[in-house]
């Protein structure tokens, strides 16, 4: 059974764009690539800038967004690889960030070897919120 649209695969696509464009074998500075989608219907694309503290490719293609005066997202996903082959999950502070951002955005992961959608509050039960502190 195939879980993802056009949409969904026209997101996975942008993703590997963004790494195959990007991929860094040398140093392995860039080895992350994610689209997002937002309610306007652009997607902004963004790879990982590793450092001590860095940035995971959630936090560029979001903050790219954001920057763009976007609020509202409906999608994203997280590729990894040369060619970005392997859909993968965010991390646990890319799902903190998603929570705080865009709690109802559907993710797009691996699940016993499919690819569905899950919502992002559905990724980090337990969430910390602002609003409940």
């Amino acid at each position: 059974m195939d879980f993802l649209t056009d949409g969904d695969r026209e997101l996975i696509a942008e993703a590997r764009r963004a790494i195959r464009r990007n991929y860094d074998r040398e140093r392995f500075m860039h080895t992350v690539g994610v689209a997002v989608r937002c309610g306007s219907g652009r997607i902004y694309a963004g790879v990982n800038v590793y450092s001590l503290h860095g940035a995971c490719a959630e936090q560029v293609a979001l903050g790219a967004a954001v920057t763009n005066r976007e609020r509202d997202f409906t999608a994203v996903v997280a590729v990894r690889g040369e060619e970005g082959g392997e859909v993968i999950p965010p991390c646990g502070n890319c799902r903190q960030i998603l929570c705080d951002y865009a709690p109802d955005c559907e993710v797009i992961v691996p699940v016993r070897g499919e690819l569905r959608k899950l919502r992002a509050r559905e990724l980090l039960p337990f969430s910390y919120s602002v609003e409940e502190a």
